[in-house]
């Protein structure tokens, strides 16, 4: 979307305008900044503020990758289109970067990720540890996320080193991509784009769920799961297939 950021600028206008209370919040927070990159920094130092890093520092980090790092200023924009094309309750562009901790996370996540490839670990994991704190989400630093990636809700969202997910997206709350076995290596879960991962979800191991899959709400997934198939269950089967090309864009959570 070409003129995202000039669109939240203008909803932030008119929602400071409607509730004068919060307009030194949207100024603050949006209004008083040039791109949505910088002010996506400002608003991660500030929840990830603490004695040890304080918000000063954290937004210096920030901005020093998101300056440097074409791919992570292209991510934050689709996954603000993913939230508002996916998520009924978002109908401003604004409200993922002021409100929803999901989008927060998984931003702050790819900042620990650049950071983690830029061989600055400690800090890397230190931040990790913040975003567990502050959102309730733990995703490791070395885990590969795509673009148009959107976690609904996001509470009790886990996310293990080698996991890997693709683009477009979507993940509800208290799924895991979890790992098996205490050795080395490749030991997590593989999504493909465009898949659909429900809440309560658990994926165990070095498994591939292939291309515009669907898990339904719940199920344990032990082992591959076929491109465009749905499954279900402890251990999770297939039962169908998805209706649509790409069940992450249409969030259709039954079972086919």
């Amino acid at each position: 979307m070409a003129d995202l950021w000039e669109t939240i600028r203008q909803e932030a206008q008119q929602c400071s305008e409607s509730e004068p209370v919060l307009a030194s919040y949207y100024y603050a927070n949006i209004l008083n900044h040039a791109t949505i990159a910088a002010a996506l920094a400002f608003n991660l130092a500030l929840r990830l503020d603490s004695p040890a890093l304080p918000a000063t520092l954290v937004r210096e980090v920030c901005d020093q990758a998101l300056t440097v790092e074409t791919r992570l200023r292209r991510a934050i924009e689709a996954d603000i289109v993913a939230y508002y094309e996916r998520d009924p309750a978002c109908d401003r562009y604004s409200m993922p970067l002021l409100y929803f901790k999901g989008y927060q996370a998984i931003q702050a996540q790819r900042i620990a990720h650049w950071l983690w490839h830029q061989g600055r670990r400690a800090l890397s994991l230190y931040i990790q540890s913040r975003i567990a704190c502050v959102f309730d989400v733990d995703i490791h630093p070395a885990a590969r996320i795509g673009e148009g990636v959107m976690l609904d809700h996001a509470t009790g969202l886990v996310v293990g080193e080698t996991a890997v997910i693709g683009n477009n997206v979507s993940l509800l709350h208290g799924v895991s991509l979890g790992g098996s076995g205490c050795s080395g290596g490749d030991r997590h879960p593989v999504i493909g784009d465009g898949v659909l991962i429900s809440a309560g979800a658990k994926l165990l191991g070095n498994i591939t769920v292939g291309e515009g899959a669907k898990v339904a709400a719940g199920s344990v997934v032990l082992e591959d799961v076929p491109p465009h198939t749905t499954v279900a269950g402890v251990p999770a089967r297939v039962v169908g297939r998805p209706g649509v090309e790409q069940p992450a864009l249409a969030m259709n959570q039954s079972l086919d």
